[in-house]
């Protein structure tokens, strides 16, 4: 947690005065120093200046990108679908920060960490947020439309999964499934851009996604275990409570046994196992430094799944291109 006198929090009480950088922002984001002051809360609801948010939304697109040009014998995933999912990312990850925002103004006012927020603060009114929403979602839907139909439908059914998001810390232990649902729907969407159908490396790669989702939202919701008993906002970090270490481990195991499957269905080459190897070994570290993290190292330990991500791409989509080299 920010320390209690540091500049930005009220003493005693661990939370960010309204306008100041949140406690798990990039530190000198631009948002924070050059963003004109207006745009400012509309930007955080959209969390733009937290993008490892977005990273943790594309690289399920990308993974599936890397597996169809395998597959499909391309000599490179598609670059304007990645620039599509790119796009997509950024915008649907707003769209749905700002939607589970307005639904959470009142429990996020009873945590610390997310105390400052614009809503709960009283930055943004909740019809502005709203406004806001629908246009980024607008936006999204903009770039969805540059796909194929079944990716289309594919795309839109996603949003009956992000609606219901919101709700699970209320009725379930376990929210970071729902949040996995949603956040691995471009594992689908990747291979479905290509084909214009879904087979069972998408799934694979779909449901790695979901487990390794799963593993990494604990690790984000252990910053939140304290606040999260008095407000009685329910995690699968406190579920798991002092076996929080092993739930991750079998979360990760799993990722990686699916993920390896996908990669083999497909005839993956030497590039695509590289890079499996070295995402299994950033989850396996990953593991190591969980019990007794602080919530700051907690967080550092989150956002270094953007890099276990892309060594994952980045092997897909060199053994694709490999393929014309070779």
């Amino acid at each position: 947690m920010p320390d209690p006198a540091s500049p930005g929090t009220i003493p005693g009480r661990d939370a960010p005065l309204p306008g100041a950088p949140l406690p798990d922002a990039l530190k000198g984001h631009w948002v924070d120093t050059r963003a004109p002051h207006a745009t400012r809360p509309f930007l955080k609801l959209a969390r733009i200046e937290r993008p490892i948010g977005w990273w943790l939304l594309l690289m399920p697109c990308w993974w599936a990108a890397g597996l169809a040009a395998i597959a499909a014998g391309q000599p490179y995933p598609n670059p304007w679908h990645c620039l599509l999912f790119f796009v997509g990312a950024v915008l649907m990850r707003g769209a749905g920060c700002t939607f589970n925002d307005i639904i959470d103004r009142k429990l996020d006012a009873e945590v610390a960490r997310t105390r400052g927020r614009p809503l709960p603060s009283g930055q943004v009114t909740a019809k502005a947020a709203a406004l806001f929403m629908v246009a980024q979602a607008l936006a999204g839907l903009v770039v969805l439309l540059q796909f194929n139909r079944f990716t289309i439908v594919l795309g839109i059914a996603s949003l009956v999964i992000v609606a219901i998001y919101p709700f699970m810390k209320r009725i379930t232990n376990m929210p970071q499934f729902v949040l996995g649902l949603a956040f691995s729907w471009g594992g689908l969407m990747g291979w479905s851009a290509v084909f214009g159908r879904l087979d069972p490396p998408a799934y694979l790669i779909y449901a790695a996604s979901i487990a390794w989702t799963v593993g990494y939202d604990t690790i984000y919701a252990m910053q939140d275990l304290e606040d999260d008993v008095i407000a009685g906002i329910r995690s699968s970090a406190r579920y798991f409570g002092d076996r929080t270490r092993e739930a991750v481990a079998l979360c990760f195991a799993l990722a990686a046994v699916l993920t390896g499957t996908a990669i083999w269905l497909v005839g993956g080459g030497a590039f695509a196992w590289l890079g499996f190897a070295a995402f299994a070994i950033h989850l396996g570290r990953q593991v190591t430094r969980i019990n007794g993290a602080t919530a700051p190292e907690a967080l550092g330990i989150f956002r270094s799944n953007r890099d276990a991500g892309l060594l994952l791409a980045a092997g897909l989509a060199l053994d694709a291109m490999s393929r014309g080299w070779f």
